[in-house]
């Protein structure tokens, strides 16, 4: 017979052993999970973030790098931005071409036109009356934590609001050559748009950060500041497609051009070629006839000579002697008439 007391065996039933064994496990999770809680906002902070910590709600202070001691939530908040020398980078969705124009785009015919709020989906247009197409981002510093925190999930949204008024005025002021290459025989004869489209960025630049600084001077500023903004121009597709036409035109009207100055080129030679050997004939033809005519000339010639010169006096009688038979010979009939005997005589008539 067992001599143990009744409360004994109480006390060391299984029971009891596994109730008192589940409330010191409640009460260790419960004391892990208060340090847990205590210590929840005592962290790390990065070398390129900065920390801000709101008391109740309100702005308190800003921790950079190191370790940063905070009460736990809901006593504290810890919000995490980029440090004062950290550059984060930000593309504008709001000027590229939204993804149900792009599909009307593959869709589109002359049957079946787009909308117009569509068809001009990311799309700028110039102050030439010109379209082009700006993909920009932006890069930004955080210059005023607490106003950042203040706007909150707003900032980006509004950035992307000033950078797409920016743009839309930038453009509106400018001509299509001076955001872009558009017409490259006017690259080499216009430097001041040269200049321009190295400017473009600068001149963007500034225009957000004044925009900034309204926003700032009206007690809504965003705490950020613009440090650099890439943009990458291009031309519309349809745009695209008619300056390849244009250009394709352009060269093959310049070929057709040297081909028919080469043409030109080869015509003139070869008439310049037949020219000079025409020439060259007549002038053999001409030295030819010259010499026949001389030769058939020189006796005439001579005989004139001799004549003036009296050195043949019966020079006449002889040749007349010496051709009349010739001649007479060619002649059907012949009448003689007696120089001396007049009864026969051949008298011309008188001169009109």
């Amino acid at each position: 017979m067992s001599l143990v007391p009744r409360g004994t065996h109480e006390l060391s039933s299984p029971w009891i052993q596994a109730g008192r064994l589940a409330f010191l496990t409640l009460y260790a999770a419960t004391v892990l999970a208060a340090l847990a809680w205590t210590f929840s906002n005592v962290r790390q902070i990065d070398p390129q973030d900065r920390a801000v910590v709101l008391h109740f709600g309100a702005l308190d202070r800003i921790q950079n790098a190191g370790l940063l001691w905070a009460w736990p939530r809901p006593i504290e908040q810890v919000i995490l931005l980029p440090a004062a020398d950290r550059v984060v980078e930000r593309r504008v969705d709001n000027l590229l071409r939204s993804d149900a124009a792009l599909q009307a785009d593959r869709v589109a015919s002359f049957a079946t036109p787009i909308s117009d709020a569509l068809a001009g989906s990311g799309y700028l247009l110039t102050g030439d009356a010109g379209v082009v197409q700006l993909d920009v981002r932006v890069f930004y510093k955080v210059t005023d934590p607490y106003a950042f925190v203040l706007q909150g999930e707003h900032v980006l949204p509004a950035l992307d609001r000033l950078v797409t008024r920016s743009t839309v005025a930038l453009t509106a002021a400018r001509d299509l050559d001076t955001i872009l290459v558009a017409r490259p025989e006017l690259v080499g004869a216009d430097n001041q748009a040269a200049e321009r489209r190295e400017r473009l960025r600068g001149d963007l630049v500034r225009g957000i950060n004044q925009r900034l600084a309204e926003l700032s001077a009206t007690g809504q500023g965003l705490g950020i500041e613009v440090a650099r903004v890439d943009v990458q121009s291009s031309l519309p597709g349809p745009a695209v497609n008619a300056f390849n036409a244009v250009l394709t035109a352009s060269q093959q009207a310049d070929k057709a051009v040297a081909n028919a100055r080469t043409d030109a080129e080869k015509l003139t030679q070869s008439a310049n070629e037949q020219a000079d050997h025409t020439l060259q004939v007549a002038h053999a033809q001409a030295s030819e006839r010259l010499a026949r005519a001389s030769a058939d000339t020189a006796t005439v010639l001579s005989l004139a000579k001799a004549r003036q010169q009296g050195t043949d006096p019966q020079m006449l009688l002889r040749i007349y002697r010496e051709r009349i038979p010739k001649i007479l010979g060619q002649a059907g009939s012949v009448t003689t008439v007696d120089p001396k005997d007049d009864s026969r005589l051949i008298i011309q008539g008188a001169a009109q």
